[in-house]
């Protein structure tokens, strides 16, 4: 039962929800636009909002408020003050497109950076911002752990500094995501020997690096549903061969390897929706890579020893096998989510109000 409220409360693959956000700094001003999912609203704020209230326009007013409260600026040490904020046109029915302005008392060259809008959403919320100006950008991953950053606006080349804040948010990720780590404690439980499992976790690491660049980089992209249920199938398939096939190990790095290229799909999402340029996600892809590497040792080296100990038992195979049926429907009810009930709109594109502002010329 704990499996299945974890499966369901789990957010997949960013470990809780993640807003998208993009600051453009443009002389004395810069421009705030957050794309937000919907789900990620507290109650008492979509109840404000209107959010779940047929036939009502949302009102998006409370939340830009809450984010010119809580993301801030600071143009070398003097903060500036946050302007008028409207909606965009959202790309889907799931998420708020939020624009707020912010001016500076003086060209801004030295930015310090805040986000405390975890304090409101969850500590579970990430914010992927990308910080972009005339001549550079760069890219932080903020959390409830990592809420600043300061950037030093360059006018002549492009910095990837801030990327190394993807490697504590790829240890998150895969720390968090239930899917991946049922997948590997499925894998593992008839794994064999240390030999074998060293074979399957090298697998599954080689084949999600590999998928995991080439869609990062848009070099193969594929349908976030179809990824999303195939990765809930290759949980339910793998503990179903722990209890129905008696010689799973000898063939199961292969399987590893195979449903491990779907993985680096999922895992590819965070990145690849944040949009940015390919100089910069190379660094940003490495130490998000690096992160879920560090995260997956951290979980084998906590699961094998104990796997290891329960060999020596002769009830080992009954408790294997509960475990297994354990994970097997929490696969199954994942795929049936993911493949046929996911993806129902909770805000229409056509609700939100749009503001008369218009969106400045390049």
């Amino acid at each position: 039962m704990l499996l299945l409220v974890f499966a369901f409360r789990a957010g997949a693959h960013s470990g809780g929800t993640t807003g998208l956000a993009t600051i453009t700094v443009s002389g004395q001003g810069l421009r705030y636009s957050l794309q937000l999912p919907s789900r990620a609203v507290p109650a008492n704020l979509a109840e404000q909002m209107q959010l779940a209230q047929r036939g009502l326009s949302p009102d998006v007013k409370p939340l830009l408020e809450l984010i010119g409260r809580e993301v801030k600026f600071a143009n070398r040490g003097q903060p500036c003050e946050a302007g008028p904020g409207f909606a965009t046109a959202p790309p889907d029915g799931t998420t708020l497109a939020l624009v707020v302005d912010f001016a500076c008392a003086q060209p801004i060259t030295e930015l310090g950076i805040r986000d405390d809008m975890f304090d409101a959403l969850g500590s579970d919320y990430h914010a992927l911002a990308k910080i972009e100006w005339q001549g550079g950008m760069q890219q932080f991953a903020f959390q409830a752990d990592s809420r600043e950053t300061h950037v030093v606006i360059e006018t002549e080349r492009e910095s990837s500094r801030g990327a190394a804040s993807f490697f504590l948010l790829g240890i998150e990720h895969i720390l968090t995501g239930y899917d991946h780590l049922l997948f590997l404690l499925a894998l593992a439980l008839r794994g064999g020997n240390l030999w074998s499992l060293l074979k399957i976790i090298t697998a599954f690491t080689l084949a999600h690096s590999i998928t995991l660049a080439l869609a990062a980089l848009n070099v193969v992209v594929l349908p976030e549903r179809l990824v999303e249920a195939t990765i809930a199938l290759s949980i339910a398939y793998v503990a179903a061969e722990n209890l129905f096939m008696r010689h799973a190990v000898s063939h199961r790095w292969a399987v590893a390897f195979i449903f491990g290229l779907m993985h680096g799909f999922g895992f590819s999402n965070v990145l690849r929706e944040l949009g940015l340029p390919k100089q910069g996600l190379i660094w940003a892809l490495l130490n998000f890579n690096l992160g879920v590497e560090a995260g997956q040792a951290i979980a084998v080296v906590i699961a094998v020893p104990l796997l290891m100990w329960l060999r020596r038992f002769r009830w080992e195979p009954r408790v294997v096998a509960a475990i297994s049926i354990a994970v097997l429907v929490v696969g199954l009810t994942l795929f049936v989510d993911r493949a046929f009930l996911t993806g129902t709109v909770s805000v229409s594109s056509s609700a939100l109000p749009l503001s008369r502002h218009a969106e400045p010329e390049s």
